[in-house]
């Protein structure tokens, strides 16, 4: 079959680009559009999470405490982030998704730059709340794309591929966001990495085609369906509850660490930007790239067996993370610290593809982008918006008996809250077949 990667044409009514029959795709064109939404999801992440590593300058030319900086890398932006994110995927679902990509993709790129002319607290909050309104477009509308050009069978491994974007996007942040503070400072650190972006933009308008809604899983879907509609079809699905509780607990978990890893190994242990942005680099480049393609990978081809696995392994890999934590934060040296730090780098990254997989066959395709959405929504406002604050609250709590340590103390004791997640994955798992087959009946009786 030809292949189709060439620019496409532009419906004006859509926005960048018609709707096309998905079986006109050839498997090199769905590979190419997989490659540019990881490739954009990292750009997303690398925007989110730079700030992570250029925290203790920031802090110290800015003279900020710990509380404020967890509020401008929690709060502050999940806030926006997650709020916003329903009624654009809302738009999505009604429009074209590459049109509202492309445009956010734009706008948070931009307001990263402006991160770098901020004088006070409160020019760096608001160009935060920036980014978080731009990046609010981005994940619903891939998640919703992906469905469209993967069968169900293929969609964890696509979505965990897609996922890679993460720790792609924290490994690059971390390890030019580390040297090039040390080169040229922060500021012209935030302005380097928000530029190239605008460029990525015009690649998804002009050349990511826009498939039908629902047609690889022989749904025909509605023009639209009410917000209050998508809200009690999924709040109904008991698995999608307790899956995304799970998930919002673990990424609590991976976002107050991974936030504030850097500060620790800079206060505890004495590092260096650099050679610190370098060793976290590679250990969440890696390890949470084969963390999340294999989380994946491995629940496609056990869910041949049952379906369930597909909550079953984000359990046992979250389980099996936690002991490794306490190696982390209490080990005497920073290589220690490392060398523990590598299996939950591997292990926490493993819920990503399956969850999301799962979320888009717990909905009729017409709720997809909303889904994807919703689930966001959770995940980040308990874990984008509490996990970051937390730890500095108790970080400023601790610091009168700890000095220091007191970010040794408060980022294990968030740690643990990852065996509660697991227990949400658990008991989402009893229910996850049943679950699935209604939402399918559900498209299908509702054309």
């Amino acid at each position: 079959m030809e292949e189709r990667q060439g620019p496409k044409k532009v419906d004006p009514e859509a926005g960048s680009g018609a709707a096309t029959d998905p079986a006109e795709f050839s498997r090199g064109y769905r590979h190419y559009v997989l490659g540019v939404l990881l490739f954009v999801y990292a750009i997303n992440i690398l925007d989110r999470q730079i700030l992570g590593i250029l925290m203790e300058p920031i802090r110290l030319e800015l003279d900020l405490s710990d509380t404020q900086l967890g509020f401008l890398s929690g709060i502050a932006f999940a806030l926006f982030y997650a709020t916003l994110g329903i009624p654009i995927a809302r738009l999505a679902d009604r429009t074209s998704r590459t049109g509202v990509i492309s445009i956010s993709i734009a706008a948070w790129s931009a307001m990263t730059a402006v991160c770098g002319l901020a004088v006070n607290f409160w020019q760096l909050l608001a160009a935060r709340i920036g980014v978080a309104v731009g990046e609010a477009g981005g994940s619903p509308p891939s998640h919703s794309l992906l469905a469209d050009y993967f069968k169900e069978h293929e969609r964890a491994t696509a979505l965990g591929i897609f996922s890679i974007g993460g720790p792609l996007g924290v490994m690059i942040g971390l390890f030019i966001g580390g040297w090039m503070n040390e080169w040229f400072g922060w500021r012209v650190t935030f302005i380097l990495v928000g530029v190239p972006g605008v460029l990525v933009a015009l690649v998804v308008w002009l050349t990511v085609r826009e498939p039908p809604k629902g047609a690889l899983d022989g749904q025909s879907p509605p023009q639209q369906s009410s917000v209050t509609e998508v809200f009690r079809f999924m709040w109904s699905q008991r698995a999608f509850r307790l899956m995304s509780l799970g998930a919002a607990l673990q990424a609590f978990v991976g976002y107050g660490l991974v936030q504030w890893y850097p500060v620790f190994f800079i206060r505890v242990h004495g590092m260096g930007t650099g050679e610190l942005g370098t060793w976290l680099a590679l250990i969440f480049g890696i390890g949470g790239g084969i963390g999340t393609f294999f989380g994946g990978y491995l629940a496609d081809r056990l869910a041949h067996r049952t379906r369930r696995w597909y909550l079953w392994l984000p359990m046992i890999g979250t389980a099996l993370g936690t002991p490794f934590y306490l190696g982390v934060f209490f080990a005497p040296t920073a290589a220690g610290a490392f060398l523990f730090l590598m299996i939950p780098a591997v292990l926490a990254n493993c819920f990503l593809g399956p969850v999301f997989s799962s979320t888009q066959g717990l909905v009729p395709a017409h709720m997809r982008a909303t889904a994807a959405a919703v689930l966001l929504f959770i995940i980040n406002m308990i874990g984008l918006g509490l996990g970051p604050q937390i730890v500095g609250l108790l970080s400023d709590l601790l610091r009168p008996a700890f000095d220091v340590d007191s970010i040794r103390y408060a980022l294990f004791l968030v740690s643990l809250v990852t065996l509660a997640g697991a227990a949400m994955f658990w008991m989402a798992a009893r229910t996850l077949e049943a679950d699935l087959d209604r939402a399918a009946a559900y498209g299908k009786a509702n054309p």
